[in-house]
């Protein structure tokens, strides 16, 4: 009776073996299987999402409208110089708007002379000189500017000459004083709207990043 016994230890030890080793080969699986492991470079698998290209250009139609003359040239205008950002543009254009004024304000303008064409630097010094002329100072505080928008683009392919006409609704405080010290315009506790409307232009594609103002109107 101890033999029947025997040999059943030994296919029970036999079984217990082969399982062990199927396991050892195959692994095992509990629960929801895992994903795929990222390829080498560090995404996912994207073969199956279709990739849309060629959609509207945000950083020019959140400016101009999308089929305008204005959103052609402002395209061109990147195509030559692709680092080119409108929105980048704007917001310089409102820092270059603030000094520009103040600077012809206080008739300080030997630091805004880079920023301007020399016809438009000549009209500002003539003006300040005829202010000082007549014995009269300006006293002036920027507040902010409120409104700014582009108002047109052009751009010359064959000079690759960029223009970029824009608009600013600021608010300041401005008193006119004469030689003695006297008010004779203005009140300096009175905020006061200035419209402008500005053009600004550059040569694309050049090593000179800066723009220049070219043209005003109030």
């Amino acid at each position: 009776m101890e033999s029947p016994l025997i040999q059943l230890l030994v296919l029970a030890g036999i079984a217990v073996f082969l399982i062990l080793r199927l396991k050892n080969v195959l692994g095992t699986r509990e629960g929801f299987e895992k994903p795929p492991l990222p390829k080498p470079n560090g995404r996912a698998d994207r073969s199956d999402f279709e990739v849309i290209e060629g959609g509207p250009d945000r950083d020019i139609t959140d400016h101009v409208d999308e089929n305008s003359a204005d959103a052609k040239s402002l395209s061109a205008m990147k195509r030559v110089e692709p680092s080119f950002s409108v929105s980048d543009f704007v917001q310089g254009g409102r820092g270059a708007y603030e000094m520009i004024l103040m600077g012809f304000e206080r008739g300080e303008l030997d630091n805004i002379q880079p920023f301007m064409s020399e016809e438009i630097f000549d009209s500002f010094v003539d003006a300040v000189a005829h202010r000082e002329d007549q014995g009269l100072t300006i006293e002036a505080e920027f507040i902010g500017v409120r409104e700014t928008t582009v108002v047109e683009a052009t751009f010359d392919e064959g000079e690759q000459r960029a223009e970029i006409t824009m608009r600013f609704v600021a608010e300041l405080t401005s008193v006119v004083r004469d030689r003695g010290g006297d008010i004779v315009e203005g009140d300096p506790k009175t905020v006061k709207k200035q419209k402008d409307t500005w053009t600004f232009a550059r040569n694309m594609g050049t090593d000179d990043p800066n723009w220049h103002l070219v043209a005003t109107e109030a």
